[in-house]
């Protein structure tokens, strides 16, 4: 897993202030940021947005792209990420929705997690397929993954 602190603490010397869009991992990665002591000078707020109502209503993914391609997509990670930036005061986002388990489909397998990173010069997609690694598992690893996303968004800049 990043080393969270010094995640923050790079986002810090860039001064920027992160945002969290999740779904499957249920506020996870806003709760490993706001496990460091001081992360209120960078972590912003966070969205726990479960349900496709809850991306609606609180992020502004739109019900079209919903209904087109459903909430476990790139699409809607993106619309979640931008969404993060737009009802916040942040300067970078990261969204995560995908299917923790068990169950999937054929088309949606259980361990398929969208990622979205965004911050005012555009917003990056991509989809990690961690398999059938059982629900806890598949929630740590999007977690991990999501806050690596960050770490290399902050340093970036």
């Amino acid at each position: 897993m990043v080393d969270v602190a010094a995640l923050l603490a790079a986002c810090r010397a860039a001064d920027l202030r992160i945002a969290t869009a999740e779904s499957c991992t249920g506020g996870m990665v806003a709760a490993a940021l706001t496990d460091i002591p001081g992360s209120s000078a960078t972590f912003e707020r966070g969205f726990v947005t479960y349900t496709n109502q809850a991306k609606v209503e609180m992020l502004g993914v739109a019900q079209a792209t919903l209904d087109a391609v459903g909430a476990v997509s790139e699409e809607v990670a993106r619309e979640m990420a931008l969404g993060a930036l737009a009802h916040s005061a942040a300067d970078l986002a990261v969204s995560i929705t995908g299917i923790a388990g068990p169950g999937g489909s054929e088309f949606k397998p259980e361990g398929r997690v969208c990622f979205g990173i965004a911050s005012a010069t555009g917003c990056k997609t991509e989809t990690i397929e961690f398999g059938a690694l059982g629900r806890e598992n598949v929630r740590k690893e999007a977690r991990n993954h999501a806050l690596s996303l960050l770490f290399k968004a902050c340093c970036a800049n």
